[in-house]
């Protein structure tokens, strides 16, 4: 088996393991596992910013919200510590989920090691690739969530454009010019533009 063909079989695994979301996500019309979709955009956002991403990189991004359903943001107190609880204990589980995915397909100890440093967000400002996937995953959320997220009742838009500003400081001046990039709606670019312009 070439390291192509492992790393497909591995990227297999990681979407099969998300088939079972039962959250589902439309796309162009067809109902799908949410985070299998999630994964495969995470993945190709990682593609497009860094053609040249390392094969670790490419597979922390499709592993990065891996069974996440089974650990819901519901189980947490509803405040920021909360918040920051079920954050933490979600790298854990996805790094853990991943590694044992790596494992069965016979991927060495190292390569494991560093799956698990990009899901856990460790040295986030000093280690390009972890930035990679905080940039890729802050264009996922503008490119395919802010809609949604912006239609939520409790969301007014003090408290959006508060979030937008948190996403796009966690972001570099790559995924800066990405975001420029996008096709938001109305609603979305005129938000956007306000918390960016105040």
């Amino acid at each position: 088996m070439t390291s192509t063909d492992r790393f497909e079989r591995v990227i297999q695994r990681l979407d099969d393991a998300n088939s079972e979301d039962p959250n589902s996500e439309l796309v162009d019309g067809v109902a799908q596992p949410k985070e299998q979709v999630y994964g495969a955009r995470m993945q190709e956002w990682v593609e497009r910013l860094d053609p040249q991403a390392p094969e670790a990189l490419r597979i922390a991004a499709r592993s990065q919200h891996i069974r996440r359903w089974e650990i819901p943001r519901s189980d947490y107190p509803l405040d920021r510590k909360g918040y920051l609880r079920w954050r933490t204990t979600l790298y854990t589980f996805h790094a853990d989920a991943a590694s044992s995915l790596l494992r069965a397909e016979s991927y060495d100890e190292e390569t494991i090691e560093r799956v698990r440093t990009l899901l856990q967000k460790r040295n986030l400002r000093t280690d390009p690739d972890v930035q990679t996937l905080e940039d890729a995953a802050a264009l996922v959320f503008l490119d395919h969530s802010l809609d949604d997220f912006l239609d939520r009742q409790d969301i007014g838009d003090e408290k959006a454009i508060d979030i937008i500003r948190k996403t796009w400081r966690k972001m570099t001046e790559r995924g800066h010019a990405a975001a420029s990039t996008l096709k938001l709606s109305p609603g979305s670019s005129a938000l956007l533009k306000k918390a960016l312009a105040e």
